[in-house]
C-alpha cells in the first residue's frame, strides 16, 4: 500500500521518500497552496476551523467529491496526501483500516478539524514536528465519511517529518486519536505503529555487513556473491515485511556526499518498494486483503485486483525540492517551493499529465486552475 521513510546525508541533512500503492488510477493533482490561502474545515454540528496559511506548500491532492457540470472543483475540494512546506516540514498519508471506530465526544461550541484537512491545515501552519504535536494537543480531529469511498470514515493514519530529522506518526486506531514519536523515522501501513516497533525486536540480527565465509566440520563455505547480509530481511510486500526493509535501508544506506547525491540515493532507496502491476494479484473470491482502502472499487474487467505503485515522491527538507513520478514514468519531476515564493494564487495540475514532461514543473503550478 505505501511506504515512507526518512534519509540523512553526511551533513545530517533531512530527506523523505514514500510510494503509494493502489488497485486503481485515481485523479491525483499536483498542488501548490500560497502564503496567505484561507482554508475553512467543517465538521456538521460544530463551528467552521478557519485558518491562514503561514507558509507555503506543495502537494500531491485527491479531489474530496466528483465534480460535475454545475460545481466544477475548486481549490478547497482538494485534500493534501503527501506534501512539503517551505520550512521543511512534510507530511503524508498512508492507508490505515482499522482508524474508525467510536470518537470521543467533543463539546458543540468548539471547532473541530475534519482528518482530511489535517496536510493543509500542518503544512500551512507549522514548521517543525514539535509545534503540529503540541497543537495537536489542543486541536480536537475527528474522522469524517469520505464521498469518494462511498461514506468510510478516514481509513488512514498520518507521518510528519522536518528538517532536523524529527519524525511523528499521528494515528486513529478504532476511533481513538494517538500521536507517537517515531525514532525510525518509517511508516507503512497496518497493525499499529508500536507494534510495528515491538516486531523490530526480531531483527536485532541484521547488519549490512556480508558474512560470506564460514567453517562446517572440515570444509569451509565461501559465498561466490555478494549480497549475503540481506538474506534475514523479510521478502513479502506486505505492511509488516516492508516496514522492517524500509528501516534496514534508511539505516545503512551510504550517506551521500552532496544534496544533489543525497536525493538520487534516496531514489534509488525508493526504488526497492516499487511495485510494477501484475507482482501480486488476489482474486475476489479468494477473499484477498489486496484493497486496504475500503470503498475504492476496483473498476474494468480485469478477474483479479493488482497493486501497482502509483506514484513515488522524494523531499529535499533543506534545500525544499519536491519531486514526483508516477507509474508511466521513471523519471522525477521537480518542483521548487523556494521558486514558488512569490506566488499569490493557488494553483494544480492533474500528475498524470507530468509523464514525460520536463523535468521542472514549479511553473507549471503558478496559479494555474484545475484542469
Amino acid at each position: 500500500m505505501c511506504t515512507s521513510l526518512g534519509y540523512s546525508d553526511a551533513a545530517g541533512k533531512a530527506y523523505f521518500g514514500r510510494t503509494l500503492e493502489l488497485t486503481v488510477d485515481l485523479p491525483y493533482q499536483l498542488l501548490h497552496l500560497p502564503v496567505g490561502l484561507e482554508t475553512s474545515s467543517d465538521i456538521p454540528g460544530h463551528p467552521a476551523l478557519s485558518f491562514t496559511a503561514r507558509y507555503g506548500l506543495v502537494a500531491i491532492a485527491m479531489p474530496a467529491r466528483v465534480p460535475t457540470a454545475t460545481a466544477p472543483l475548486s481549490i478547497g475540494d482538494l485534500k493534501v496526501l503527501e506534501g512539503l512546506n517551505d520550512q521543511g516540514l512534510t507530511f503524508s498519508l498512508l492507508s490505515y483500516p482499522s482508524a474508525a471506530g467510536k470518537q470521543a465526544a467533543v463539546d458543540a461550541t468548539r471547532s473541530v478539524l475534519s482528518a482530511s484537512d489535517l496536510g493543509a491545515w500542518a503544512l500551512g501552519q507549522f514548521a517543525t514536528v514539535a509545534e503540529v504535536k503540541a497543537a495537536l494537543g489542543t486541536q480536537p480531529v475527528m474522522l469524517q465519511p469520505l464521498q469518494l469511498l462511498g461514506g468510510v470514515e478516514s481509513p488512514f493514519h498520518y507521518v510528519v517529518h522536518d528538517s532536523t530529522g524529527a519524525s511523528a506518526v499521528i494515528e486513529f486506531d478504532h476511533g481513538v486519536m494517538t500521536v507517537y514519536d517515531n525514532p525510525v523515522g518509517v511508516m507503512t501501513n497496518g497493525p499499529k505503529f508500536d507494534w510495528h516497533l515491538t516486531n523490530l525486536d526480531n531483527y536485532t540480527f541484521l547488519s549490512n555487513v556480508d558474512r560470506s565465509s564460514a567453517s562446517f566440520g572440515g570444509y569451509k563455505a565461501v559465498q561466490p556473491d555478494s549480497g549475503i547480509a540481506t538474506a534475514g530481511l523479510p521478502a513479502s510486500n506486505t505492511s509488516v515485511g516492508r516496514f522492517v526493509r524500509a528501516a534496514y535501508y534508511a539505516q545503512f544506506a551510504e550517506k551521500a556526499a552532496t544534496p544533489d547525491l543525497a536525493v538520487l540515493t534516496l531514489a534509488h532507496i525508493m526504488n526497492n518498494f516499487d511495485r510494477p502491476r501484475g507482482i501480486t494479484i488476489d482474486y475476489p473470491e479468494a477473499g484477498g486483503g489486496h484493497l486496504e482502502v475500503k470503498g475504492l472499487a476496483q473498476g474494468g474487467a480485469a478477474p483479479y485486483a493488482t497493486e501497482f505503485t502509483s506514484w513515488t515522491s522524494l523531499s529535499d527538507l533543506d534545500r525544499k525540492l519536491f519531486f514526483v513520478r508516477d507509474y508511466r514514468s521513471l523519471n522525477f519531476t521537480r518542483i521548487d517551493l523556494t521558486a514558488l515564493a512569490g506566488a499569490k494564487l493557488p494553483g494544480a495540475v492533474p500528475l498524470q499529465k507530468l509523464s514525460g514532461s520536463p523535468s521542472d514543473a514549479t511553473e507549471a503550478l503558478k496559479g494555474k486552475a484545475i484542469a
